[in-house]
């Protein structure tokens, strides 16, 4: 791998809440401030939407949060202190899924295991708004009475992809719906499932319609069990592999969630996920490594709108996503390979 590949230093947080929340704050006050600032512009462009509007819906789901996860509130409150910015600020940043419903999120994730493959694997490219390069963190957080989890996120946000130490881990696609409630946002359910210690703990905190938007979690597990789950406030589907792998891109898979909302998906994605589906079916082998699983995620048919997304002069500004992370995960040992940018850049 490329040197680059290692360009964002891992940081350590540990401890309770507040203390995990705190050193996040302090150590990355300017990749926060520039958080803010990419969504403060994406809220007003895209959605007409003020900081302040986005604070009041952000608001909205404190309730369901402080019922269920307070530690959750306690951190995002910590974060905000050690970045000297007002909590809701950080609220807003993990409930920004859900302050734009149909904003282009992008990412096409896989996973394995057997009998395709001899380990189990998750994989995926993390499409999002350029201006984000800027704001990814690899955090690694040691939590007490809890699984220690690494993850890669964006500055502010307290749960993304990643994995933990007992073998759990997780991708995410978004889904452009109508949908939401003021429950679990998307963001904080990813936390949820990265705290869990067995594969079905981790199914339980999203598969009863908790999350408060839709979108797809791609969970994987060292006992070998992926599973596929399609989230919503009014639905949730279960999709199981088909031999040892799974694949998702940004448009719903099952009929009967089709038909409980309205989606607005881009025919991009149905070519992403036609294009991963082929590559997994005729070049996958059991002995494969993380180096030819990045060889799939640089996959360039359909560009820019590839697998590995590029700028397309085509679409408005308020439409544009690029890669921003591509990154594989060897659940059986622990390992956990990333890149900052797109995997073209390196393989």
């Amino acid at each position: 791998m490329s040197p680059r590949a290692n360009q964002i230093k891992k940081h350590t947080l540990a401890g309770s809440p507040y203390d995990i929340g705190y050193e996040h704050g302090k150590l990355a006050e300017e990749q926060i401030k520039n958080s803010l600032q990419t969504y403060e512009k994406m809220f007003r462009d895209y959605a007409e939407t003020s900081w302040d509007e986005a604070c009041d819906l952000a608001l909205l789901h404190v309730n369901y949060v402080k019922e269920h996860y307070p530690s959750f509130l306690e951190e995002m409150k910590a974060i905000a202190m050690g970045a000297k910015v007002e909590f809701e600020d950080i609220l807003v940043l993990n409930c920004r899924s859900e302050i734009v419903l149909t904003s282009p999120d992008g990412c096409s994730s896989f996973a394995l295991t057997q009998p395709k493959t001899e380990k189990t694997w998750l994989a995926q490219n993390w499409d999002w708004k350029r201006e984000q390069v800027n704001s990814i963190l690899h955090l690694e957080l040691v939590q007490n009475n809890l699984p220690t989890i690494q993850m890669v996120t964006e500055a502010g946000i307290i749960g993304k992809i990643g994995y933990n130490s007992h073998g759990i881990g997780v991708c995410l696609n978004a889904l452009r719906t109508n949908q939401w409630h003021a429950k679990l946002p998307i963001h904080l359910g990813l936390r949820a499932i990265l705290e869990s210690h067995t594969f079905e703990e981790a199914i339980s905190r999203i598969d009863q319609n908790q999350i408060a938007s839709a979108a797809h979690f791609l969970i994987g597990s060292k006992s070998k069990d992926i599973i596929s789950v399609e989230v919503s406030p009014v639905y949730t589907e279960k999709i199981l592999p088909k031999h040892g792998s799974l694949q998702h891109t940004n448009h719903i898979c099952s009929s009967k969630m089709k038909q409980a909302m309205d989606e607005f998906a881009k025919p991009d994605s149905f070519d992403r996920l036609s294009m991963l589906s082929n590559l997994i079916d005729s070049q996958i082998d059991k002995s494969i490594n993380h180096e030819f699983l990045f060889q799939l995620l640089a996959n360039h048919d359909n560009y820019p709108n590839s697998i590995c997304r590029h700028h397309n002069p085509a679409l408005s500004e308020q439409e544009q996503t690029e890669t921003v992370f591509s990154i594989a995960m060897n659940l059986n040992d622990a390992g956990f390979y990333w890149f900052l940018g797109k995997p073209c850049q390196y393989v």
